[in-house]
């Protein structure tokens, strides 16, 4: 009796193929999430989504006018008071029109010593012609020649002093670009992103990317993103309560500082297939309540939980 050859073959090669395929398939197994999901302690709740940032929101310093950084002055997490330099522009070409501005006050003053002393010398001329009791002793041309001299050099002496006084303008201009080329802190802050190195060049105009930011983190905001949908649900004074990203158990209790009044599309998308880019916002701020329970930082992100009442309208 002949044994199948052909068909058992065929069956050792599907066999072979069907483990083959189970050996490579991965292996999944349950495995707990990292972190716990966040999760309200309030009843009725609307979830946002929360910024930090400092109660003076961030400042981005701008300059009056653009330039060659020469030197920064202020580094990261640096404190700085009111009035303090964070950066000082080259000054070169504005210190080199100051020397020529204070050089052409030398040479108006000059010019005015002279015109002067031309001036006192034909009063004196004219002065004379006026003493003289004799008709006959000078002509009526030099006597209206020395009135025409003594009107010239008034008019000179005029003259000089105008141009003394536009150098001086001149040189207070100059003076007050040096002094707006040194850039200074606007308030009491923590420096929070330096941008800017020397040699680098700053534009007087607006930047999408500020090259500086300060802040005043004495005291945390938390900027809440509320669904237009839901911000009919927020009343001002409501509880709220902020988790920690990745830590739900660290939780800050929020006090309600005031509604942004301008509801705006929202930027800070999630991801969600369900959101719709063309969303709308309103932003509600609120207080952290010390003590914070953990170090938090300008821009991080916490969700945010407000206690709410449904109430018509």
């Amino acid at each position: 009796m002949k044994l199948p050859v052909l068909p058992l073959i065929a069956l050792f090669s599907l066999g072979w193929a069907v483990t083959s395929v189970i050996s490579k398939l991965p292996q999944e197994t349950v495995t707990d999430p990292p972190a716990a999901p966040p999760r309200s302690v309030y009843a009725d709740t609307v979830a946002a989504v929360g910024l930090i940032e400092p109660a003076s929101e961030l400042i981005m310093p701008g300059s009056h006018r653009s330039g060659v950084v020469e030197k920064v002055h202020v580094q990261t997490d640096q404190q700085v008071k009111k009035g303090d330099a964070l950066i000082t522009l080259d000054t070169r070409q504005l210190r080199a029109e100051l020397a020529v501005a204070k050089a052409q006050v030398n040479e108006a003053e000059a010019a005015l010593a002279v015109s002067r002393a031309e001036e006192a010398q034909a009063r004196r001329n004219v002065e004379f012609a006026r003493s003289l009791t004799d008709a006959r002793a000078m002509s009526d041309e030099e006597r209206t020649q020395r009135e025409l001299t003594l009107g010239t050099s008034q008019a000179k002496v005029k003259s000089n002093e105008a141009a003394i006084q536009r150098a001086q303008a001149q040189i207070e201009v100059i003076e007050t670009e040096i002094d707006r080329s040194v850039i200074t802190a606007p308030r009491d802050a923590t420096v929070l992103q330096v941008k800017v190195r020397e040699g680098e060049y700053i534009a007087a105009t607006p930047s999408e990317s500020p090259w500086l930011v300060l802040g005043d983190m004495s005291v945390l905001h938390v900027r809440a993103d509320v669904d237009e949908y839901e911000a009919w649900k927020v009343r001002s004074g409501s509880q709220a309560t902020a988790q920690v990203r990745g830590n739900p158990s660290l939780a800050a209790q929020l006090e309600f500082v005031r509604f942004e009044p301008l509801v705006i599309p929202k930027k800070s998308l999630t991801g969600d297939a369900t959101e719709r880019v063309d969303t709308r916002v309103l932003q509600v701020i609120y207080r952290l309540q010390k003590p914070v329970p953990a170090a938090l930082f300008a821009g991080q992100q916490m969700d945010v939980f407000i206690a709410t009442q449904e109430a018509s309208l």
